[in-house]
């Protein structure tokens, strides 16, 4: 194997990032906003923001980077939407 190969693999093998599915039931324009983790991978949030423009969505998003302690373009959008059940995944 060149040396040119194996430093190739190498930075094959340090670019695998460890990938979580997170599955999320959302409460939007709730009273009061809370973040509760109900299982290994699931969360219940509930949230002042309404479901609209995309907002419920994008705040998800921010509290389970904070969760995780991820930038937020770590946590991407899987399925969902429009509904209250969501799929993330997180990337560290």
């Amino acid at each position: 194997m060149s040396t040119t190969a194996s430093i190739q693999q190498h930075l094959m093998k340090a670019r695998i990032l460890e990938c979580m599915k997170v599955h999320v039931r959302v409460t939007p324009n709730a009273r009061h906003e809370r973040f509760e983790q109900v299982g290994e991978d699931q969360f219940a949030i509930a949230l002042r923001e309404r479901p609209e423009k995309n907002e419920a969505n994008a705040r998800v998003q921010r509290l389970l980077s904070e969760h995780f302690n991820v930038p937020r373009t770590s946590v991407k959008f899987l399925t969902g939407q429009r509904s209250r059940k969501k799929v993330f995944e997180v990337v560290q």
